[in-house]
């Protein structure tokens, strides 16, 4: 029976050594292999020509560096938003989202096939959690976009040709909750950043949680200054409950409590996501608390209206509504954005291209 072979991406740089050394071969390879997969967007072994011939038949036997497959892409026609489903090879899907800017190419990555957390505005959970994403599934994804955004594959040898896209901002923001899945999070955002890897600065990288305190508890402890966005939609604990069931568990009190420990410990701003939904969180009062809850607390409030899903019958309030909320926040010494909407020709909400995909299966 053949010996079933490792994805080489669920690696990291110092465990690749470790297999290099324990081969008599010098350290030194396992960056020129990193070089190879994360800068060249090499896809075989066999093309890695600055390694001996045995180490090339040596990964090839052992390893795989293929990824998943594109079933679907979408692109707006207004801005430029590309929306991928792919699929792993156990079949199972997820999305991964380009975000084109001037001076950035902004990816958003899932890290669960699925999401167990079931928010009642999000499509993600509409089927159900099937598993959680190994870091190389994870790296897939970043990968297979930078492939679709190059101007062209660069050159052997080289880093890429001048003018050539790169992704410059990575944000853990798709299908699933990252702190849930965190040894693989972890490990990819790492390599991610590692110069021997895509080289994208810490900062540039952030990673979301729902709330879940015992991975935000673990992440506070990370030397790496990557970014954290909490997802908090509701200022009080009956209201974020009906919207996010995992407020019952970890009810506001306690996340924000976390979340002050978190930018005392690390010194560092964190960002709270509020999706705006017209006639449920809103309004003044809506606002009025939210500036309360996050008073003193070094943040920003990064406002969203709502991207309209057909299977939910929430809606987006106004402009007018939602510049009246930001007014109040910032009257109250919050700092706060509000988000373009991007995709909105396409099917860009998180996990509604994976339901798209389901549901034409089934018919």
């Amino acid at each position: 029976m053949a010996e079933k072979k490792e994805d080489i991406k669920d690696l990291s740089l110092d465990e690749l050594k470790s297999r290099i050394r324990s081969l008599n071969e010098p350290p030194y390879r396992a960056e020129q292999v990193f070089e190879w997969i994360y800068k060249k967007g090499a896809r075989s072994f066999g093309s890695m020509t600055d390694l001996p011939a045995k180490l090339r038949d040596y990964f090839t036997n052992k390893f795989f560096i293929t990824g998943p497959e594109i079933i679907k892409k979408q692109v707006s026609r207004s801005d430029g938003t590309r929306k991928y489903l792919f699929k792993l090879n156990d079949g199972e899907t997820v999305e991964g989202v380009l975000i084109p800017a001037k001076d950035r190419q902004t990816i958003c990555l899932s890290s669960q096939a699925g999401c167990a957390f079931g928010c009642y505005f999000c499509a993600s959970g509409l089927l159900g959690f099937k598993r959680d994403l190994r870091c190389g599934e994870i790296l897939d994804q970043a990968l297979a976009i930078q492939d679709d955004i190059g101007e062209a594959k660069a050159p052997a040898g080289s880093k890429g040709p001048a003018g050539s896209k790169r992704i410059t901002n990575v944000v853990m923001m798709g299908t699933g909750e990252p702190l849930t899945n965190y040894d693989n999070v972890i490990k990819a955002i790492g390599i991610m950043n590692s110069p021997q890897g895509l080289g994208i600065g810490a900062r540039k990288i952030t990673v979301s949680t729902a709330g879940y305190i015992p991975g935000m508890k673990r992440y506070m402890q990370e030397k790496g200054q990557f970014e954290l966005s909490v997802s908090l939609h509701a200022a009080d604990d009956i209201k974020r409950s009906r919207l996010m069931p995992i407020n019952k568990k970890y009810p506001l009190s306690e996340l924000i409590a976390v979340c002050r420990e978190y930018t005392k410990e690390k010194g560092r701003i964190i960002t709270f996501e509020y999706i705006l939904i017209k006639d449920v969180n809103s309004s003044p009062t809506d606002a009025q608390n939210l500036a309360k809850l996050l008073k003193g607390l070094n943040c920003k409030v990064n406002l969203i209206p709502f991207n309209a899903v057909p299977d939910f019958k929430f809606a987006p309030p106004s402009n007018k509504d939602v510049e009246n909320f930001q007014e109040i926040l910032e009257k109250a010494g919050i700092s706060s954005t509000i988000r373009s909407q991007r995709g909105a020709d396409i099917d860009a909400a998180c996990g509604q291209l994976r339901l798209r995909e389901a549901e034409e299966e089934k018919c």
